[in-house]
Parts: C-alpha cells; structure tokens; sequence
C-alpha cells in the first residue's frame, strides 16, 4: 500500500516555494504520491470554499516535475468538463513525459453550477461530458492518430503526440461517491478514487464498482481512497469520527482496515482541518509536514509499502 499527500494549491498564504517545500519534503520522507486539486474559475460559491489565488494543476504539476524525482504527481481530481478534451489528453501526455512517468490522473464532474456557467459549459450534461471525454482522451493516449464523433467533440485525423510514457497510459483514478461516480470508474477508470469513506462504507459500495466493471468486460478497478490525516495526542471519542482523525492508534488502525480491502494507494488530506481550523494557513506547510513526519515513523512503513 502506497501513501500519498494532497497538497493545499489554493489561498492568500499559499506560494510556489511552500508547495515545493511541502512536495519536496513529503518526497524526501519517502511518500509516494503527491496530488492537488482544480478549479478553472470562482465564482462566489468556490471561492467561498476555496479562497483565491488558485493555482492551475497542470502548470503547477509540471513545475514540481522538475523540482522532484521519485515521488508522483496527480490531480484529485481534474474537472474533466472544464476543458476540451484535445488539451487535456496533449497536456498530460506531456506532464507525464516531463516527469518521467510520474502522472496519476484523477478526474471528476465538479459541483459548481457557477462556474460551470462562468465557462458556458452545460452543468446538466457534466456526465455524459465527462463519460465521452474519457473515451476520446484515453485514444488519443493509446492511437497516434484519432477521429472521434460525440456529442460534445467530433474531429478526423487528429493527432496530439508525443505519448504519454506510461503504457498503455496514466492511470485514470475516477472520484465521486454516487453511483454515476461507480458506473464510471466501472467503465473507464483503473480506480475508484473516493473521499472521506472508512473501509466498511467502500466494501458496501463495491457491488455497484463490480457489477459496473463486469457490465463493460473490464477488471474491477482498484480502490484508492483519500482521507483527511489529523493525529491528535489522545483518542477521539466520537461516533462521528472522520477516518484519518484521532490518535496514532486510531489512524492506524483505520489504515488497517483499508490495507485489507487490498487497496494500492491512500492518499492523505493534511490541510483540511489545519486550514479551516486552529493553524494559520501560512503555517500550514510546516505544520502537515510535523504531521506526514510523525506518520511515517510510527504509522507507515513507507519503503516497505506497509504499515509498522
């Protein structure tokens, strides 16, 4: 089981050098994926939640590219509507060439009507978008030269080379937590990316993932979930209690639980609590890295890919 970081690309206090500083410091623990987030633009509603500056995830990527060597890079998730699909299959073609091979591609439909509307893209359609958008993407990454008809993309002869390195391609990690979001990752995705779900909310929900996969003739996709780590000096007594949250035993345990759902990946949320909650988020760099540290030496076997 591998770990990986998402990292805050978003707000007033946020800057290249702290996101360097966190990816490279993640990286230097021995993690093993670092990802960041996406919106194009934000109307009130996104920026309400996620304050402006918010920094692009396809530059952003490509400039931790060249500032990291091991450590992957992703997005959780791209809002894969947002941009036509031509851009998005040559940009992380490219992304993974710069980077040797490092790019996870997680993708999702968003939830902001605003800004769906800010960029005149039909919010009702986000779906099916999305459902063609995948197909055309993942041919231009496998074709040299593609023609494609769709609803919301139709062209001949088109080619968007160089090719991704990794073969056949990136993995595509699908987010979402409704069945839609199961049906797709069913479909089109090499897993199911979901948030905030303890290992018995995914076991409930992977008869939808199976029966979706089966229905498409694919392998059932893996799981790679994503919680928010926040260790606390005593137990949290609460059945409320997010997975991630609580002491070291705790959180180890919630680990352990994922680890037997035969999960390849779980990528932690740092930021979510600190940034929202007692830690200034200018601090909030040096206080997650405090956090990924002393997971790595009492939590996670990070060489190992294990738990300690």
């Amino acid at each position: 089981m591998k770990i990986g970081v998402n990292i805050l690309n978003y707000g007033a206090d946020t800057t290249p050098e702290g996101m360097e500083t966190w990816v490279r410091g993640a990286e230097e623990l021995g993690y093993h994926l670092a990802m960041i987030s996406d919106h194009v633009t934000q109307p009130p509603e996104v920026a309400d939640a996620f304050p402006a500056p918010f920094y692009d995830p396809f530059t952003t990527l490509a400039w931790l590219a060249g500032r990291t060597t091991t450590i992957e890079l992703g997005t959780t998730v791209v809002v894969l509507p947002y941009r036509h699909p031509l851009q998005t299959a040559r940009v992380t073609a490219n992304l993974d060439r710069f980077s040797g091979g490092r790019l996870v591609f997680g993708v999702g439909i968003g939830w902001s009507q605003q800004e769906y509307e800010a960029l005149g893209i039909d919010f009702a359609a986000r779906g099916r978008i999305t459902d063609e958008y995948l197909t055309c993407i993942k041919e231009h990454w496998t074709q040299p030269v593609v023609s494609f008809r769709g609803e919301h993309a139709a062209y001949s002869g088109i080619t968007t080379g160089p090719a991704p390195v990794r073969r056949p391609h990136p993995p595509v990690w699908v987010g979402g937590l409704s069945d839609a979001a199961l049906r797709r990752a069913g479909r089109f995705g090499d897993a199911w990316h979901p948030y905030t779900l303890d290992a018995d909310a995914i076991r409930r929900r992977l008869p939808v993932l199976e029966a979706a996969a089966e229905a498409a003739g694919r392998p059932t996709p893996a799981v790679t979930p994503r919680i928010a780590l926040h260790l606390t000096e005593r137990p949290v007594d609460t059945a409320s209690r997010l997975p991630g949250h609580g002491s070291v035993g705790q959180v180890r345990a919630d680990l352990a639980a994922l680890a037997e759902l035969d999960v390849p990946y779980v990528v932690l949320d740092t930021f979510l609590t600190s940034y929202a909650g007692p830690v200034p988020p200018e601090e909030s760099p040096r206080h997650d890295l405090a956090q990924l540290e002393t997971a790595a030496e009492r939590i996670f076997d990070l060489p190992g890919e294990t738990l300690r």
